[in-house]
C-alpha cells in the first residue's frame, strides 16, 4: 500500500528526533493523500452527464459538486476514500426516480476535483456549503470514509432526517493506526504529526480527536440510522459497524452482509431496496437492533 515506505520512514523516524514540526507536517501530507484517483465507470457515465455540475471554492480548494431533480426533498451522497461521487449512482439513480433531488460531490483530490489530498475537515466544510445551498437534508447516505466525515459534519450543525452508512469507518483511530502500520511508523512520529493536525489544521477546536469518531455524541444527530456492513469486509472491520449501533442506540439498525466485500455492498440490489424503503419510509418508530442478511 506504501511502496515508499522503506525510503520514507528512516526519514520520519529521523526528523522526528531533530525536527518535530516539519516531521509531522511530512507525515500528514502523507497520510492525507489518497491511494490512487477512482475513475468514472461506464455505468455511472450517463448520471454524471445528467448532472448539474458546480464547482465550490471550499478552505482554499476548489471541489466540484453535482446535483439531480428539483431541489425538493435533497439527499446527500458522500463518498469514501480514495473513491468519488459516481460510485453512489445506484442510490442517486433510485432516489430520482423516486422524486428526491441527489446531492454529491467530489472531495479535493479525489474523482473530478482538482487536488492531491483531502481530510475529514475539508469534507466537513463542503458538507457545511451544501447544507447552506440545499438546506435541511432529507438523508444523507455514506460509504466508509464518508460515514465518519459525514458523522462529523452533521454533529456540526447540519441537519438530516436520516441517515444511511455503509461499510463505515467508525472510529478515527482505525485510520491512524492502519497509516501507522502501513509505514511503520513509531509513536514519535506519529505524535508529532497530531501536534501538527492540532495546531495547524484545526486550531480553536479543543478535544477534537474525540470529535473526529463517529461514535461522539451520537444524541447530536437526532435522526435514525441505518447500517449496512459486510462481514467479510476488508478494509473497514464488522466491529466498527456494531460500534456505531451501540452508539446510537434504539435510532439504530444493523444489518450485516454476506460476501459483498466493501464495494459491492454499494450495488447490491437487496441493500439498495431496504435503504430506499429506510430513506422513503413515513416518519415513525424505526426498528432497532442487528440482522444477517446473505448477500
Amino acid at each position: 500500500m506504501y511502496p515508499m515506505a522503506p525510503l520514507i520512514r528512516p526519514a520520519l523516524h529521523a526528523m522526528a528526533r531533530i525536527a518535530p514540526g516539519p516531521a509531522g507536517r511530512l507525515a500528514f501530507h502523507l497520510f492525507v493523500r489518497p491511494l490512487g484517483r477512482a475513475k468514472l465507470r461506464p455505468a455511472e457515465q450517463a448520471l454524471r452527464t445528467a448532472a448539474r455540475t458546480e464547482r465550490l471554492r471550499v478552505r482554499g480548494g476548489e471541489v466540484v459538486t453535482y446535483a439531480w431533480g428539483d431541489g425538493q426533498r435533497p439527499v446527500l451522497l458522500v463518498h469514501g476514500w480514495s473513491s468519488r461521487a459516481s460510485r453512489l449512482t445506484p442510490f442517486a439513480e433510485a432516489l430520482l426516480a423516486r422524486g428526491y433531488s441527489p446531492v454529491a460531490f467530489d472531495a479535493p483530490g479525489h474523482g473530478e476535483s482538482p487536488g492531491r489530498a483531502s481530510n475529514i475537515v475539508e469534507y466537513r466544510a463542503v458538507i457545511r456549503e451544501l447544507h447552506a445551498r440545499h438546506g435541511d437534508f432529507h438523508a444523507v447516505v455514506a460509504h466508509s470514509f464518508g460515514v465518519l466525515a459525514a458523522l462529523f459534519a452533521l454533529r456540526d450543525g447540519v441537519r438530516t432526517g436520516r441517515f444511511v452508512g455503509l461499510g463505515g469507518v467508525g472510529s478515527f483511530d482505525l485510520l491512524l493506526a492502519g497509516f501507522r502500520t502501513g509505514l511503520g511508523l513509531d509513536d514519535r512520529v506519529v505524535r508529532c504529526m497530531r501536534e501538527y493536525v492540532e495546531q495547524r489544521l484545526v486550531p480553536g477546536e479543543p478535544g477534537v480527536w474525540d470529535r473526529f469518531g463517529a461514535d461522539h455524541d451520537p444524541g447530536a444527530l437526532g435522526a435514525p440510522v441505518l447500517l449496512f456492513h459486510d462481514e467479510d469486509d476488508d478494509m473497514v472491520p464488522l466491529v466498527q459497524a456494531r460500534s456505531l449501533a451501540r452508539a446510537h442506540g434504539d435510532r439504530a439498525r444493523l444489518v450485516v452482509t454476506r460476501g459483498l466485500g466493501h464495494r459491492r455492498i454499494l450495488t447490491d440490489p437487496d441493500v439498495l431496496a431496504e435503504a430506499m424503503d429506510f430513506l422513503t419510509a413515513a416518519p415513525a418508530g424505526e426498528p432497532s437492533g442487528e440482522r444477517v442478511t446473505t448477500g
